[in-house]
């Protein structure tokens, strides 16, 4: 199968679905899969991240070796460790009344996964999901992003070196294509992205049943408790809401701070960014927004809310922006009013709104008064106000006194809640995603359930009350 994209993508499920039901990958294949998955990686991860500068104009290396490489050559790692002990079965003791009856929980793969990987962490998310699928003995069809074609097609590549068509296949293509492989009735259908898809893709996936994992956005907030030092809180915040130019789902989306602080806190941010890319044109560490659609609207929500009154404080300067390159500079906009667009939806890029409060309640309020965030950064010396602040809001994740860091946890599940996403993936949590937990009750030769059966007598009088009790 040379051009899978060209294929029709249900005669691939279909041939994909026979090849799993006639040789289901054992434990040991599927170890020898992920060695070899990790050799070809690392063997051809610069390619990757050529292709990834060139998908976005501009790139940082080092960024793409963090958050592409590291993080799924890590993966990998975690699962081949573990893949042997998740995969036996759970004895589970059987409720007393059924003895001496024995229970177990097996792990069985479900079969054929389809994923629909994203463009801003292109090799990331699209790897880890599929990591975590082959190490449970599925096959896997995946769909990435048309936004970073390059990358895609080397990923396509990549795959093939590694895998038969039959156990993994890479579609390339549009919207369209994007619509019709939701469609397909999969085991399991993985996607990230934004919230506003997600919801498309649950519709589609709807009519066969299919279960969806979805991991999207929305507005992560972080929080500066009164007392904890601004510099400190400013130079972490920044360096998660600048990674990958603020292109990342759990990148911070607003800052709520004391009002007296926010002075300091907008200087804090200008002397980060003084420091650390003192010229963006230049800098081969700032990436570039990935297409121009994205940048206009980045634009647009700066521009809206300015003619709203707002305050508006480009880092360093106006004219640090090249629509040309793409370059958007880090961008604060103060105390913008919650109608905004830049308050509405998630941004997606280096502009940061900060709000100031009187009380952390009002903070806590303002958090909890809009959909629950895939990640919440709560800053505090005190543990006891920490504590309760983590009690008070829910999210997918949360790290506190740092940004992002949760993600990079191979024992921490990772997930949305509500509009942020549902389910969870990494480490032993993507194993069990796309794995059954099917439980099993092996009856013994004499059966307790003998004694309850019709026509009843006094000793099922007996039991039935002593059991109702």
């Amino acid at each position: 199968m040379n051009n899978p994209e060209t294929d029709d993508l249900s005669a691939l499920l279909d041939r994909q679905r026979a090849a799993w039901r006639e040789n289901e990958p054992t434990p040991a294949q599927r170890l020898r899969d992920l060695g070899k998955l990790r050799e070809v990686l690392k063997r051809r991860f610069d390619e990757l991240a050529d292709a990834m500068s060139a998908d976005f104009g501009r790139r940082s290396k080092h960024e793409s070796l963090l958050t592409d490489g590291m993080t799924v050559l890590h993966e990998i790692d975690h699962q081949r460790r573990h893949l042997a002990r998740w995969s036996r079965s759970r004895h589970r003791l059987a409720d007393w009344l059924f003895w001496p009856a024995r229970t177990e929980v097996q792990y069985r793969a479900l079969g054929v996964v389809g994923i629909i990987s994203p463009w801003n962490y292109p090799v990331n998310l699209a790897l880890i999901p599929l990591v975590s699928a082959i190490a449970a003995g599925n096959h896997v069809m995946l769909k990435p992003s048309e936004h970073t074609p390059r990358t895609s097609a080397l990923l396509r590549e990549l795959l093939a070196e590694v895998f038969p068509a039959e156990r993994v296949s890479t579609v390339l293509g549009g919207p369209e294509l994007a619509a019709r492989f939701a469609s397909l009735p999969f085991d399991h259908l993985f996607f990230t992205g934004s919230t506003e898809i997600g919801r498309k893709v649950m519709a589609a996936a709807a009519p066969n049943l299919t279960p969806v994992t979805l991991e999207l956005g929305g507005k992560s907030p972080a929080i500066i408790a009164p007392g904890y030092p601004i510099d400190t809180a400013a130079q972490r915040i920044a360096a998660g809401k600048l990674l990958n130019a603020g292109q990342t789902c759990i990148a911070p989306d607003y800052v709520l701070v004391a009002n007296d602080q926010r002075e300091a806190f907008v200087a804090a941010m200008r002397a980060y960014v003084l420091r650390h890319y003192p010229d963006l044109t230049t800098t081969p560490d700032y990436t570039s927004i990935v297409h121009d659609g994205h940048y206009r609207r980045l634009h647009a929500l700066v521009e809206e809310a300015r003619a709203a009154g707002a305050e508006v404080v480009t880092l360093p300067a106006d004219s640090a922006h090249d629509a040309g390159r793409r370059v958007f500079a880090p961008t604060l906009i103060v105390d913008p009013d919650p109608s905004l667009h830049v308050m509405q939806e998630e941004i997606f890029g280096p502009i940061l709104p900060v709000i100031g409060y009187a009380r952390i309640e009002e903070a806590v309020a303002f958090v909890n008064a809009r959909p629950r965030p895939l990640a919440f950064y709560h800053f505090d010396l005190e543990r006891r106000r920490t504590r309760g602040v983590l009690k008070a809001i829910l999210a997918g994740g949360a790290t506190v006194n740092d940004c992002v860091l949760h993600i990079a946890q191979s024992e921490l599940p990772f997930g949305g809640v509500g509009p942020s996403g549902m389910g969870h993936y990494h480490g032993h949590a993507g194993f069990l995603t796309f794995s059954k937990q099917m439980p099993v009750l092996y009856q013994a030769r004499w059966s307790s359930m003998a004694l309850l059966r019709p026509p009843y007598a006094k000793l099922a009088d007996f039991v039935t009350r002593l059991l109702t009790r």
